[in-house]
């Protein structure tokens, strides 16, 4: 099987609009041959958006959700292309539903571009040491990283995690066949959580 890069999964994403592992299972499928990666999204219906990917989405909302006890807080930007989709129950929806999986699901960052270079190195520093600690060989050592870290994206990065309400899905499938269906650019902008007490350190217990 060919070896599908970072470059490879880049410009599919550009080409089509799909998301990030969409393109890459496509380029697996398609043994890295980007023409029929393409037919294996359009077949799949995963390269609609590509019409939209370039069309502004400056409207949509701000949404917010807080837990029962007010223990936890969230608000999340989700952009659209027009108020009138924005006031749409589907999409405020689907608003609710990212917010509610933020609070939930703690992501640190919408997408993995978003990363800092400087926590990925700090990681790939770590899975390094703890697969060499393994006792795994020196030959196998960077797949074994690049999997490890595969993995610290979908489970830091919001648009790669399972969706808590249909853990089947990934939020970017959600967000995208929202956007199927209502026909428009659909973007997970920024998000914020709050969680009553974080990074406080509990005062010193006084001596006897």
């Amino acid at each position: 099987m060919a070896e599908v890069t970072a470059a490879l999964v880049k410009e599919l994403r550009e080409r089509t609009g799909a998301g990030m592992m969409d393109c890459k299972k496509a380029l697996m499928e398609a043994d890295g041959n980007l023409e029929r990666a393409i037919e294996i999204l359009r077949e799949k219906g995963l390269a609609q958006a590509a019409k939209r990917a370039g069309r502004a989405a400056t409207e949509g909302l701000v949404g917010a959700y807080i837990h029962g006890d007010g223990r936890i807080g969230v608000l999340i930007e989700v952009n659209c292309e027009t108020d009138f989709v924005a006031k749409t129950e589907e999409f405020q929806n689907l608003v609710k539903d990212l917010a509610m999986h933020v609070a939930a699901a703690r992501p640190d960052w919408v997408r993995r571009d978003e990363v800092p270079q400087s926590v990925i190195e700090a990681e790939r520093r770590v899975y390094e040491a703890a697969a060499r600690n393994e006792g795994k060989p020196e030959h196998v050592l960077d797949r074994i990283v690049e999997g490890r870290l595969e993995k610290f994206f979908q489970e830091r990065c919001l648009m790669e995690q399972p969706f808590v309400k249909d853990p089947d899905r990934r939020v970017e499938q959600v967000v995208q066949e929202v956007a199927a269906r209502l026909g428009e650019n659909v973007t997970v902008r920024r998000f914020a959580r709050f969680e009553r007490g974080e990074g406080l350190e509990e005062p010193a217990a006084a001596e006897a």
